[in-house]
């Protein structure tokens, strides 16, 4: 028996027990106490934490990726079935005139030290230093990169990467309409957690101690992009929120999971599946039916209230599905669209999975 098998036979099961007692699990009270400290502060002191941009010109798009977490092309990276896909993105985007967020977890640093992420990372990044250029693009911490955060070196390292000086936010407000105005407020959504987003302290913790355990132990602990129970409380937590505020809708990452008018993919689904049965479109309900049974082995559960929510809850879903599809959101010309991009044949292309006029919010 290997040495590491003989700690993981050793330490999982208090490891794990260990998670349980003292939990990232979501606290709906922390979460929303964070998400509105984090919001007021951007809005009031726009600069350190977030920058506040206007919507005021029809030039401006955006798109919106996040959850890469960028690795080193081994089994265990999750994004390398990704990334053909992201290059080809970024490339279309970019040749657009798209401003680039990168809205958490970009880079894999729970698993992986920096060195190892850059050296296997060099396409993606040097197309994301071409935004860089255009000064197009802004980047978001999560938890799985708070790194860019608390260490005192992160800057240096982000202008080794980009060549100029490039500033790490943990959020920002996208304002929107002339006479009838909407915040758009994109933040990762780690706010809240107990493990990802406490003091420094705990901050450091996590990022040098407990991240490089687990991922030794080879443990997914209290995660909500592995759990479905955290998934859904994340989401629930989300919506509650951004549905209380005034004029304002949140986009997130952080759990995996595409979000878009505060329904996942499979509540749309539903939702498509009940207009086809009240207009008796037979080809429509079994193309539906089938795709239901599909996402259902993946992601089974459904808001009680899923028809009844208000359309203030975003999530960009992520750029490291297994099957190597990414999905992000744009924002042009008033428009807001969950967009999928997925190899057909040896080709990356894009596709529409959602849309909404920004005004109808509004």
């Amino acid at each position: 028996m290997s040495f590491r098998r003989f700690l993981q036979r050793l330490l999982t099961k208090p490891v794990t027990r260990l998670a349980n007692r003292f939990s990232s699990r979501p606290n709906r009270d922390r979460v929303h106490l964070a998400l509105s400290k984090l919001y007021a502060h951007i809005k009031k002191k726009p600069g350190k934490k977030g920058p506040v941009i206007n919507l005021n010109s029809a030039d401006q798009k955006f798109i919106i990726f996040s959850d890469l977490h960028k690795g080193n092309k081994k089994r265990s990276d999750d994004f390398a079935p990704a990334e053909s896909n992201y290059l080809a993105a970024l490339d279309h985007y970019y040749g657009m005139g798209y401003t680039l967020i990168i809205l958490g977890d970009s880079e894999e640093l729970w698993k992986y030290n920096l060195f190892t992420v850059r050296k296997h990372n060099q396409a993606s990044f040097l197309l994301e230093k071409k935004f860089v250029q255009q000064k197009k693009l802004i980047k978001i911490f999560g938890n799985h990169d708070v790194f860019w955060n608390n260490d005192p070196f992160a800057s240096l390292q982000l202008e080794a990467i980009y060549g100029e000086s490039v500033h790490m936010y943990e959020g920002l407000v996208l304002k929107y309409g002339s006479q009838k105005k909407l915040d758009i407020f994109l933040t990762h959504g780690h706010q809240g957690d107990g493990q990802s987003d406490g003091n420094k302290f705990s901050a450091w913790f996590v990022a040098k101690i407990w991240a490089p355990l687990q991922s030794f132990l080879e443990l997914n602990i209290n995660t909500p992009a592995f759990n479905d129970i955290l998934k859904t409380e994340h989401n629930q937590f989300m919506y509650e929120w951004s549905s209380a505020q005034q004029d304002m809708i949140l986009i997130t990452g952080h759990t995996h999971q595409p979000v878009f008018e505060s329904m996942t993919h499979l509540e749309r689904l539903y939702k498509q599946l009940l207009i086809a049965r009240q207009q008796n479109d037979q080809p429509a309900i079994v193309i539906l039916q089938e795709e239901i049974a599909f996402r259902r082995q993946e992601y089974d559960h459904v808001s009680d209230d899923y028809l009844h929510l208000k359309p203030t809850y975003f999530n960009t879903g992520c750029c490291c599905f297994t099957d190597g599809d990414i999905t992000g959101i744009e924002i042009e010309a008033g428009e807001i669209r969950l967009i999928k991009w997925k190899k057909e044949e040896t080709i990356a292309k894009r596709s529409i999975l959602e849309k909404l006029q920004l005004d109808t919010i509004v």
